[in-house]
């Protein structure tokens, strides 16, 4: 299974934003530890947000995104590419994966104003 954080802080904490997230650390989990993960900088046209999905794209075949809050552009647009999006306040990325791994809740997420900004654009969005 393929997961991806996104992350900011130099991949240090879950980003609040996936729309917006340039950081992202994509693990290819299989039995045993957790690998180490790729770390993905997007560039702003493969940002969500503009991604135009005319092209191929570093997080598509990802089968499962974590974020700190994410707009419903984007939760429509990973599932068109077959993606599931948990967004958790879970804040270190390697202990949300665990969490969800092991089959555990993720914390509610934090307050992200950016979430209220986005349900306005996406009421306009092609996703």
């Amino acid at each position: 299974m393929k997961v991806a954080i996104a992350t900011h802080h130099e991949w240090s904490q879950v980003s609040g934003h996936a729309g917006q997230a340039r950081e992202w650390l994509l693990f290819d989990c299989q039995s045993g530890p957790l690998p180490e993960p790729r770390r993905i900088v997007l560039s702003k046209e493969q940002l969500p947000h503009h991604f135009k999905d005319d092209g191929p794209h570093p997080l598509r075949g990802v089968d499962l995104l974590i974020a700190g809050s994410a707009g419903d552009g984007f939760l429509r647009h990973m599932a068109g590419w077959g993606a599931q999006v948990l967004l958790t306040g879970e804040t270190d990325p390697r202990a949300a994966l665990q969490k969800v791994l092991a089959g555990e809740a993720l914390p509610d997420t934090r307050f992200d104003v950016t979430t209220a900004l986005c349900k306005v654009r996406d009421l306009f969005s092609r996703h």
